[in-house]
């Protein structure tokens, strides 16, 4: 269940009341699916802690999802809800799964609980987009996002900022402790550079950096932690220490947003991915682009390497996967998918891919010899852009790919993609990416009639009511679901005859509001999950 809570005046305040919102979420679908797309991807390797190998994703739905892997068969494992927007990013910490979401939070969860979060991490001012770790440096995890800001948290400490922004606000975590420790790198909140204040806080020295000019998309941290590197719609690999929050150097070369960046372990090369359909090596040591591969014919938004670093899978808006030799820069497409591609993970001969569909796709990838894909030929030269747009314009050039069909499916459940709040201000109608055309009841929360595959603006005129009914609630589909939203006062401008309700005992023109008999019936709770959003 989401968390529950309340906004209004402190005792004693003298600021204006603040108005409440009371949010729930009606799911027809199986909890144990996702029900919008998936947004990130991380795969723990259990035989460091005696475990199953576990894959985590993260979707639209707000939900983190725990799936064991065994034998080439994937089982639902736990759920971990306490985002209340878009899970954009995860990684593994350790025995710590942490996450990052639109609605502006880290949130830290134990990777082998029963989906409790153990923190939540305020700093951002924006959607936090992207995450990076030290893989040898197992409380090290870096953040970014649309506010143009990246901080670097120390999960392990619960101690006061070691540097914040001039406009940053002392925070705590809901379990009572202050917030762990973090560098501020960036922050276009201000027009100059981040400002030391005057003597210690908490008995740290703030950090002074120069930061990003806007939003931060992609980020990538070496194994031990000393290097960090960072882009977005500013189109240049921005390269930092971690430690001291200074900046090293800055890479141009893409001419478009930077989407997606990958490290070596020891933090010599970089890989980035672009909007610009590219995708570049940077050699860190000469800050220079040593190789350019135009392997795709629209933005790169994933990349996954070997251990090695020797190959590169690569996936974007173009809905294909292709893997590259970073050295001889042949190419091979490795396979299509019918969505665009959001992120990939490697986990030994699989290549796990998150879409924007609700479900997980597994390809054969031979992760430990990656030469055997282009054995089984269709190779080609990654050569320049305009040697890949046009190979890619002339009918039958396109590469076949290696693989037909993914070696396992996680399947999803179809999201709502439109609604329709019906007169009555009691039903609602839904329609899904399959087609599927529902009627649903406020009140009970619950779908009251399927009629399938029919017209949905047809259906909507067929159950047309001439009323006039208060609009005491709002609405939106934006997870994937039915989020219903009451919202002080005018929630509680509605009222419903009891009989209507099947309230037992009830007299026959006995009418209660709408919103209250929802907030105390309880019958909500056992249908939906339920959370607050303070206005």
């Amino acid at each position: 269940m989401h968390r529950v809570g309340s906004a209004g005046n402190t005792a004693g305040s003298t600021r204006p009341r603040k108005e409440k919102r009371f949010t729930y979420v009606l799911n027809d679908a199986d909890s144990k699916k996702h029900c919008a797309g998936i947004n990130c991807l991380a795969y723990l390797n259990g035989s460091a802690f005696s475990r199953s190998d576990y894959l985590f994703s993260g979707s639209r739905d707000g939900t983190l999802k725990r799936w064991e892997l065994n034998n080439g068969d994937a089982s639902f494992s736990a759920t971990f809800e306490s985002h209340v927007d878009w899970v954009n990013d995860a990684i593994i910490v350790g025995e710590k799964l942490v996450s990052c979401s639109s609605d502006t939070t880290l949130k830290v969860w134990n990777c082998f609980s029963e989906g409790a979060c153990t923190r939540t991490l305020r700093q951002h001012s924006d959607y936090v987009i992207c995450l990076a770790a030290a893989e040898k440096n197992s409380n090290i995890v870096a953040s970014g996002g649309l506010g143009g800001e990246v901080f670097i948290w120390d999960i392990d400490a619960a101690l006061a900022p070691v540097a914040k922004s001039v406009d940053a606000k002392e925070d705590e975590v809901p379990n009572g402790n202050s917030r762990p420790a973090l560098t501020t790198l960036c922050n276009v909140n201000s027009s100059s550079n981040i400002a030391s204040s005057n003597g210690q806080t908490h008995g740290y020295s703030p950090i002074t950096a120069k930061g990003h000019k806007d939003s931060v998309y992609a980020l990538a941290m070496n194994d031990t932690g000393n290097l960090l590197v960072s882009g977005g719609t500013e189109k240049v690999v921005r390269v930092w220490d971690p430690r001291t929050g200074s900046k090293k150097m800055k890479l141009r070369g893409h001419t478009d947003n930077i989407r997606t960046l990958l490290l070596d372990s020891t933090g010599r090369y970089c890989l980035s991915g672009s909007s610009d359909s590219m995708i570049r090596l940077w050699d860190l040591g000469q800050q220079r682009c040593v190789h350019s591969y135009a392997v795709h014919t629209d933005s790169v938004w994933a990349l996954a390497t070997t251990p090695s670093f020797g190959h590169v899978y690569s996936g974007g808006r173009d809905q294909s996967v292709y893997l590259t030799d970073l050295s001889t820069r042949e190419s091979v497409l490795l396979c299509t998918n019918e969505y665009p591609i959001l992120q990939l993970s490697l986990q030994d001969d699989t290549i796990w891919v998150a879409t924007t569909d609700s479900s997980v796709y597994g390809w054969p990838a031979e992760g430990r010899t990656p030469q055997k894909v282009f054995e089984k030929g269709g190779s080609f030269l990654a050569g320049n852009l305009s040697f890949s747009r046009a190979r890619a314009s002339l009918e039958g050039s396109a590469p076949v790919p290696v693989y037909k069909e993914p070696s396992i499916v996680i399947p999803g459940v179809p999201a709502i993609i439109q609604h329709e709040i019906m007169n009555n201000r009691r039903h609602v109608l839904t329609k899904d990416t399959a087609g599927s055309v529902k009627l649903w009841e406020i009140t009970r929360g619950a779908v009251v009639e399927d009629f399938g595959k029919v017209s949905f603006e047809d259906k909507k005129k067929e159950l047309f009511e001439m009323v006039s009914i208060p609009a005491w609630f709002t609405m939106d589909a934006r997870l994937g679901c039915l989020s219903v939203h009451l919202d002080t006062p005018q929630c509680f401008s509605s009222e419903i005859y009891a009989v209507d309700l099947n309230v037992s005992g009830a007299q026959e023109d006995l009418k209660v509001c709408t919103a209250i008999y929802i907030l105390c019936t309880g019958y909500i709770c056992f249908h939906t999950s339920i959370f607050s959003i303070l206005s």
